[in-house]
């Protein structure tokens, strides 16, 4: 009896754990469905055969405050979907979570961003998208190739001070690995400690 009860508790234990996954480089990136602000859905599918950055979102976050701010997440934005890569900003914040915005909110939020992404943000407020790719701060970044694999997971940078005066001097993870896979050069760091805000699931 002792041990059935041992392997319940262990099993109630685990289920939090399964629940978020986690999208590994070099991994089939996991498939999403999601709307964005505008009404418009988008699928993994949908970008088959191109690059795809993702990055995490809560316009609250001091994190992100920090590369949105100094313009730093909308230089990188600007300079890599000007090279058609197709970029993706989610908010998985849960309804009356920080961080979650209406579909109107949601657009002015953009507006007031200069959000320069492939959508002005997909509304993830039941976190299917955020927990399939275990995406854990805000921002977290993931980079999917043309074969719809990840090839980079993790930070933006290396400097998780939320001083944007740190960017200059701060090694930009996913920059690099962008600019070795256009080059078709093999990425150095493909996987980093995400630093930020928890998602607000």
């Amino acid at each position: 009896m002792t041990q059935v009860i041992k392997r319940v508790l262990m099993m109630t234990l685990a289920v939090p754990a399964l629940a978020l996954a986690v999208a590994t480089p070099g991994e089939k990136a996991p498939a999403f469905s999601e709307v964005d602000a505008e009404g418009k859905t988008h699928s993994l599918e949908d970008y088959k055969g191109q690059w795809l950055v993702i990055e995490w979102f809560n316009k609250e976050c001091p994190y992100v405050r920090k590369h949105y701010g100094s313009g730093n997440m909308q230089a990188l934005q600007k300079k890599y979907t000007a090279q058609e890569i197709n970029w993706l900003t989610v908010i998985s914040s849960a309804k009356g979570k920080q961080g979650y915005l209406e579909p109107e909110q949601a657009m002015a939020v953009a507006a007031s961003h200069e959000l320069n992404a492939s959508a002005p943000f997909l509304l993830d407020s039941d976190g299917s998208m955020g927990r399939a790719y275990g995406a854990k701060t805000t921002p977290h970044m993931f980079i999917i190739n043309p074969e719809g694999k990840v090839v980079y997971a993790g930070a933006i940078d290396d400097n998780d001070s939320a001083n944007p005066a740190v960017i200059p001097q701060s090694k930009n993870y996913v920059a690099a690995a962008l600019d070795a896979s256009l080059d078709g050069k093999a990425i150095t760091v493909a996987s980093s400690r995400a630093y930020g805000c928890s998602v607000k699931y």
